[in-house]
């Protein structure tokens, strides 16, 4: 069995949940829709390994006010997976500011930031929801390459040499 020597994104399927209600751009990466049980995104293949949320600033702001309950379960589920990541379509001087409608605080979407980092999470602020689909696709690629050269370590390791076109 000969395999390439690197993966090309092109070759990398990422799964965006079906209840996702603005699914991000992961192009080179092709996308399938499928239902993941936490998570926005995972790879196909990887789905043990990776799971990316994604929130909105306004999304964000209702995870740590009244939809807080329900949020935090998501959290606990996405501790349970190696690679675990909030991606956030703001920034923290978005945040600092609190320019929305609403009693949450500034002070408590940091705090809670904090705390889901300090649980574990990769918590990503990456400004808009456009840079959010090149974050999300850049990190399952990464992800993704990461598996493949385990693999073919594997592969070579069993049948004697690299195996490579």
């Amino acid at each position: 069995m000969k395999l390439p020597a690197e993966l090309k994104p092109e070759s990398v399927v990422a799964i965006c949940d079906t209840r996702e209600q603005q699914p991000l751009d992961l192009a080179p990466l092709r996308t399938v829709s499928g239902t993941l049980d936490t998570g926005d995104y995972s790879l196909q293949g990887c789905e043990h390994i990776v799971r990316i949320e994604r929130k909105s600033l306004s999304d964000l702001i209702g995870c740590v006010g009244r939809e807080r309950d329900r949020f935090d379960r998501e959290v606990q589920r996405l501790l349970a997976y190696p690679v675990k990541v909030l991606v956030v379509e703001s920034s923290w001087p978005d945040i600092e500011q609190g320019d929305w409608r609403g009693s949450v605080r500034p002070e408590q979407v940091i705090g809670s930031l904090l705390g889901w980092q300090a649980a574990g999470l990769g918590v990503h602020l990456v400004g808009d929801h456009q840079r959010a689909g090149k974050h999300a696709a850049r990190l399952l690629y990464t992800v993704a390459r990461r598996r493949y050269r385990e693999l073919r370590s594997l592969i070579s390791q069993e049948v004697g040499g690299p195996q490579t076109e």
